[in-house]
């Protein structure tokens, strides 16, 4: 097993902390603006500004309230591993690769690997699952698959994306358990099947996850992966004390008669996602494994992390809606956990996004109101006790936590402040793309995302980079005015406040410029 993440209880106990004060922070100031509302106007971005910070406060408690049973999750797992026996027979297994116009080098390496996993020859069989359009690619890997004993199976078109292979491979193979790697997955642990099959002599388990994880490469990638990291450290975890672990797509185990039942793979981007939620509703178990088997590439570029989050949001939008329209009679009666941790994934990066932006918005309304805050010239914002008697600092402080809870929280469990700083910038150079993505699967757009034909890896490259972020910095422009007339108003603390939004938003156009 790895190493519970947790040092001690005191850090346990502070980062709990953290995110209540996040919270209190928050709805606090809502409180304030209440106070000082004298017109319906003021009362109404008091309204406002209160519902969005309840919707933070319930995502901030929540978040502490998985870090915290997390915690509880490495005992557990221990004690159900110690109790797991080696194989005395061997099941067959099917391990499946989807592959989509990849780096066909790469595809053979990690190909090669996989093929030395520790499981007899004859009870594993290599699934080759191509939706490639590049015919060099499909020549070369179909020509690699037969050499090395692989079955390859192309599709001539991409239908049901991910999912719709896995279902088109189910149809052609006989075996027992299901294996999924990503192509781009180089395995790093030959035990895989060996370590994870035991787990699966409780007949009622469908699926066993572990962790996930990208190699190592520069700081712009290694603060990309804390996004995974975040999830599978402590998300992961806790909802596994609740069955509601997620199978995340790859490095995982299916037991086939249940896949069999549950119809195969749900044909959504993020069908993963949906996979287990089916899996929850036809009342099987899951495991959730804390150990890395695989490493996958690294996340380069900042145009490949924005089609990810682009992908990741438009699912997970869908399967909000997918989620209150499947839930049967008797999923409404589990435990109230199970439905909060669904309704949180599913609304989770639409809570770093969509809600970021509205608190933006309302920020804008509410340096441009009426209410009585004591506006201060540049001089007196120096003052110690000038600044002190500005009640619109009190607001600011929320911003400010909100800066520094994710920069603490992965210099303790990460090892570095520099990173921290880089996700919290990330949360808002995406936030806009999260929220388009939002609104395309509400719209029941098409999920592929449109986006400049420029080669993405090209950094540097400034037509690029202004083009495909012309809506953050539309948005930055506005904000950046709109500091300037709070500034030239002598409100110093709501200039700041838009000014710092600003620098935000655009710092989105400097990672695409910098990062490709």
């Amino acid at each position: 097993m790895e190493m519970n993440p947790y040092k001690n209880r005191f850090v346990l106990l502070f980062t709990v902390t953290l995110f209540v004060l996040l919270s209190v922070s928050g709805i606090a100031f809502s409180v304030y603006l209440f106070v000082v509302a004298n017109t319906p106007y003021m009362y109404l971005l008091a309204v406002l500004f209160c519902l969005l910070s309840l919707v933070a406060g319930f995502f901030n408690i929540f978040a502490s309230f998985l870090y915290y049973r997390s915690h509880f999750y490495y005992e557990y797992v221990k004690k159900i591993s110690a109790n797991v026996k080696p194989l005395k027979s061997f099941p067959t297994v099917a391990i499946a690769i989807p592959v989509y116009n990849e780096d066909i080098n790469l595809v053979k390496r990690n190909l090669l690997r996989l093929k030395k996993i520790n499981y007899p020859k004859d009870k594993v069989r290599f699934y080759v699952l191509d939706d490639s359009t590049l015919k060099e690619n499909l020549d070369a890997l179909s020509s690699f698959a037969r050499k090395n004993g692989m079955r390859y199976l192309h599709r001539d078109n991409r239908s049901g994306f991910k999912a719709g292979a896995l279902n088109n491979m189910l149809k052609q193979c006989k075996e027992d358990y299901l294996a999924i790697f990503d192509s781009d997955e180089r395995l790093t642990n030959r035990n895989f099947l060996v370590d994870l099959l035991p787990y699966f002599k409780d007949s009622n388990i469908s699926y066993i996850q572990t962790e996930k994880s990208n190699s190592g490469g520069s700081f712009f990638s290694d603060s990309v992966n804390l996004f995974d990291a975040f999830f599978f450290r402590f998300i992961q975890p806790a909802r596994a004390l609740d069955n509601t672990s997620i199978f995340s797509g790859s490095c995982g185990i299916i037991r086939r008669n249940a896949l069999d039942r549950i119809g195969g793979f749900p044909e959504y981007v993020i069908e993963d996602t949906f996979f287990s939620f089916e899996s929850d509703l036809h009342n099987y178990k899951s495991v959730y494994i804390p150990k890395i088997y695989a490493y996958g590439r690294p996340v380069t570029t900042f145009t490949a992390l924005v089609k990810q989050q682009w992908r990741y949001n438009y699912g997970d939008t869908q399967f909000l809606s997918y989620f209150f329209k499947k839930r049967t009679k008797e999923f409404r009666h589990r435990s109230p956990l199970s439905n909060i941790d669904y309704m949180t994934h599913g609304f989770g990066l639409n809570y770093l996004s969509l809600i970021l932006v509205l608190f933006t918005i309302v920020s804008i309304l509410i340096v441009f109101s009426n209410l009585p805050f004591i506006h201060l010239t540049l001089r007196q914002a120096l003052q110690t006790r000038s600044a002190g008697l500005d009640l619109e600092l009190f607001g600011a402080f929320a911003f400010v936590l909100s800066l520094f809870v994710p920069v603490i929280l992965t210099k303790i469990y990460f090892k570095s402040l520099s990173k921290g700083f880089m996700v919290f910038i990330l949360n808002f150079s995406l936030a806009i793309v999260r929220t388009k993505a939002a609104f395309a699967a509400v719209l029941n757009r098409s999920p592929g995302m449109r986006w400049s034909k420029t080669a993405e890896n090209n950094s540097h490259n400034l037509i690029y980079s202004l083009y495909n972020t012309r809506f953050e910095l539309a948005f930055s422009a506005v904000l950046f005015g709109f500091g300037y007339l709070a500034i030239a108003t002598h409100n110093i603390s709501g200039g700041i406040w838009l000014g710092a939004y600003g620098f935000l938003y655009l710092a989105a156009t400097v990672l695409i410029y910098k990062y490709g």
